[in-house]
């Protein structure tokens, strides 16, 4: 059995990166971290529990992705570039055939981002996984939930709902086929973190946020802190690949109040359309815009025809849900 720094030594230790924001990593009681002048730090902490985030006996290599990917998504929803990491976490055993898969997975999106591993710690108890992730930003470009404005359109990136999908297909719901449960499966367990998107919308967008919880609940953090109302279109919404398959009922649910999606939803000025479009071009993002911004307190949920839709939707709590 491996001790906790041997733990750490093998699958956690790596070389400096030349040329990286951090001018000392793991091995030392902080790490130090040094922004580029004009940069503000961006910093952001997720926990995912066995059992309440990830399914006990999950793929490994898929967790060490996701437990990365969704702080990544964090950054991307600010317009910050990653710099730098920490992993705290539990493990009942410190098992080879478990580190090695996924310090792999981890550390493979790590260096797709160029962010670096830079401490945590490690002890003994229940699987329960903590990254705290460090990106910078130049200073009044972050895209904060507080700057949505009366006129902007609402955009959100990629497609929503396979993910709760799946969800629903494990916990026999409903029923999937093999094949469409695995591809529906793959959003759920292996996220796409928006991040160059993000960077691309620095400067564009007003608002913006990752749509971790399901949408209308996400916006909705957007509308409050911006003293907004919103106008959104539920048949607009971008269904996931499976998803498009299933009834008109459960697309909307699922795009409006599906969870684990961390695809961005942002908002702009109407004059800036082109300039959205040109940034989803340039990363290689689809975007679709689906709403508009107003005045008046509230979410309101239309359908294709402009008729108002009277939805009952719940989105994900971590004390409710």
């Amino acid at each position: 059995m491996l001790s906790e720094f041997e733990l750490i030594s093998r699958y956690f230790t790596r070389p400096p990166v030349p040329g990286s924001r951090t001018a000392l990593g793991v091995g030392d009681d902080c790490a130090l971290l040094t922004p580029a002048p004009g940069m503000q730090l961006a910093v952001s902490t997720d926990m995912l529990v066995e059992g309440r985030h990830f399914f006990p006996h999950a793929d490994p290599y898929a967790l060490g992705h996701k437990c990365l990917a969704v702080n990544l998504s964090d950054l991307a929803a600010m317009g910050a570039q990653p710099i730098a990491f920490t992993l705290a976490f539990s493990l009942p055993e410190a098992r080879e055939d478990w580190l090695e898969p996924f310090a792999r997975g981890l550390l493979k999106l790590a260096d797709e981002h160029g962010c670096e591993l830079v401490g945590g710690d490690t002890t003994k108890g229940p699987l329960n996984i903590s990254i705290t992730v460090f990106g910078e930003i130049p200073f009044t470009q972050a895209l904060r939930r507080d700057a949505a404005k009366d006129g902007d359109d609402i955009w959100v990136s990629g497609t929503l709902g396979d993910a709760r999908l799946a969800l629903a297909a494990y916990r026999h719901e409903l029923s999937l086929a093999t094949e469409a449960h695995h591809v529906a499966a793959q959003r759920m367990h292996q996220p796409t973190p928006r991040v160059e998107l993000g960077l691309a919308l620095r400067g564009i967008a007003h608002a913006a946020i990752d749509v971790s919880d399901g949408l209308a609940g996400d916006l909705g953090h957007i509308l409050e802190r911006s003293h907004v109302g919103a106008r959104l279109d539920a048949d607009a919404l971008p269904p996931g690949s499976i998803l498009k398959q299933q009834t008109q009922e459960l697309r909307r649910r699922f795009t409006l109040s599906g969870g684990d999606d961390y695809e961005l939803c942002f908002t702009a000025p109407q004059s800036r359309r082109e300039q959205v479009l040109a940034a989803a071009e340039k990363t290689g993002t689809e975007v679709t815009r689906v709403g508009v911004i107003e005045s008046m307190p509230g979410l309101r949920l239309v359908d294709a025809g402009g008729e108002p839709l009277d939805l009952a939707l719940t989105s994900f709590d971590h004390f409710t849900s």
